[in-house]
């Protein structure tokens, strides 16, 4: 289908949105014409007014005249001048799939890569262009990959999609909005009721009389059906679309074949799969890992990081590249399932190269480092800005020693509550005074059911890991305090603490089993820690 048919299609389906309200209103006055004339009193009156506050949301949609504006992805916008390399790469993209390059290129934090156009009158008439290009997406490509994806982009460019993009837009915005009102309206007529009930009830119960109860069934049911009306074309809508945008993501991946070769594209879809996790994973676990203690990586080293989680987990993305997703992300979302279109891209016939050599495409940048830098100051809060600043090595150690000791302090509440002091050494002076002490600290930890009504010797071995993992928390504490143990980052696996010497961790164990036994022993672990 042409861009003129798609045009088309798009302003006849915003039409009907029209069509559909008028035919509605048309429908109220008919009713109203036919109350007037034939019923009078209250019960006409209650049909005008019932008919009057359905046609307001009506008009509210059909007076919509702007479509709401999303904000667009916060980011920095580079000239030419600061990245000549990429926008050299990407008006050979543009030249190449056979459409105009875009007016501007902003770098953001995502794993994705998007473009944009100011269309004007309703979107057919083209206006400026903007290339949404994520630096975690440049950091887990090659460019030849990246040229695959920027192909695909600009696909839509070339096929006119994203000028028509405000146009659908249009149309969904104003049914959504109008089915909002709708549910609006039901949800208010049935809390107004539900409060008449229970104020009718408060007035019987303080007469004594039993109450009646809440019964709210049937309230809104008039603003509900004219919402499901309005549903229904709106499932007919995004079907519409949805077709569409499919075929046009299909195209677009067509194009990205064209420019970067069978093989490239392909991989670069699965390497989408596989960074869109693992850039996630390291946000949450690396990243952000101090931002409870103050702390934030040195800067370009926020979103900079990630290539050394890739370089450390190869095994685990490989994984996350063969295993794509068979289902699409949601029933209406334009793009095929990833296996689906990267089956197809494989399935086309070889194109003469595969194995074609490419860099990665962070160095199509002036400076990586910078550029990862100044996203920071970008896209951060202030807050988040104003964190200490740390090497990765530091920041894993600060961070992780100063969870264990938040941890560490509800445990001596506990033990404080049992009469023990608030250290390791306290603890275990109370423990060589009475060692049932560690059976009712015990308790005062959550319990499953099965360990709750335990009694006896069960009751202890339910107890025992319980009073043990508390008090290697306060050794662990103890040993980052003196100095004697050390958080060790690791890229491939989660942090670990590293102990004074060799044979320590065993020796660790063992002490602590003594603590917990049926006659605790408690020279060991104070021998091990305690000691000067």
């Amino acid at each position: 289908m042409g861009a003129s048919l798609r045009a088309v299609r798009a302003l006849v389906l915003l039409a009907g949105f029209y069509l559909l309200g008028v035919i509605l209103l048309a429908a109220l006055v008919g009713i109203d014409f036919a109350v007037v004339t034939k019923l009078h009193g209250p019960v006409a009156f209650k049909i005008i007014i019932v008919s009057v506050v359905l046609a307001v949301p009506i008009v509210r949609g059909l007076f919509m005249l702007r479509t709401p504006k999303g904000e667009p992805p916060a980011g920095v916008t580079v000239t030419e001048a600061q990245e000549p390399v990429l926008w050299q790469t990407v008006r050979e993209v543009a030249q190449q799939v056979g459409t105009r390059a875009p007016d501007e290129i902003v770098l953001i934090d995502e794993v994705n890569a998007a473009v944009a156009e100011d269309a004007r009158l309703l979107g057919l008439r083209p206006g400026t262009r903007r290339l949404y290009l994520g630096l975690p997406l440049m950091t887990g490509l090659d460019e030849m990959q990246l040229r695959a994806v920027l192909a695909h982009e600009m696909g839509h460019y070339a096929n006119f999609d994203t000028r028509l993009t405000p146009l659908i837009a249009r149309g969904r915005a104003q049914l959504i909005r109008t089915i909002g009102h709708f549910h609006e309206r039901a949800d208010n007529k049935v809390a107004k009721e539900r409060a008449r009930q229970e104020k009718r009830d408060e007035k019987r119960l303080a007469k004594g009389k039993d109450a009646k109860g809440v019964d709210t069934a049937g309230q809104g049911a008039t603003y509900r059906a004219m919402a499901k009306i309005y549903m229904a074309y709106g499932n007919f809508y995004m079907r519409a679309t949805h077709t569409a945008g499919r075929r046009q993501e299909l195209a677009a991946d067509l194009a990205s074949v064209r420019v970067a070769g069978r093989d490239s594209a392909a991989s670069a879809l699965r390497e989408l799969n596989a960074l869109d996790s693992a850039h996630g994973f390291y946000m949450s676990s690396y990243a952000t890992l101090g931002v409870g203690a103050g702390l934030l990586p040195r800067p370009g080293e926020v979103f900079g990081g990630l290539r050394k989680l890739l370089d450390a987990r190869a095994e685990e993305l490989d994984g996350l590249r063969r295993d794509l997703s068979t289902e699409p992300v949601s029933p209406y979302d334009s793009h095929p399932p990833l296996a689906e279109r990267v089956a197809r891209i494989e399935a086309l016939p070889d194109d003469g190269r595969a194995g074609q050599s490419a860099r990665p495409a962070l160095e199509l940048l002036t400076d990586a480092g910078a550029a990862l830098a100044a996203l920071e100051q970008a896209v951060l809060t202030p807050e988040a800005l104003g964190l200490r600043r740390m090497d990765w090595e530091d920041l894993v150690h600060e961070s992780m020693t100063r969870y264990v000791g938040q941890g560490a302090e509800e445990i001596r509440e506990t033990f404080a509550a049992e009469g023990a002091g608030p250290g390791l050494p306290a603890l275990l002076d109370a423990v060589d005074a009475d060692p049932a002490v560690r059976w009712r600290i015990a308790d005062r930890f959550p319990k499953s059911e099965e360990a709750a009504a335990a009694t006896g010797r069960t009751a202890r071995e339910f107890a025992r890991p319980v009073v043990r993992r508390a008090l290697n928390q306060l050794v662990t504490v103890e040993l980052t305090g003196r100095g004697q143990a050390r958080w060790q980052l690791s890229w491939s696996d989660s942090a670990a603490l590293h102990y004074p010497s060799e044979g320590f961790e065993e020796q660790l164990r063992l002490a602590l089993d003594a603590v917990v036994a049926d006659v605790p022993d408690t020279e060991p672990l104070r021998k091990l820690v305690l000691a000067p």
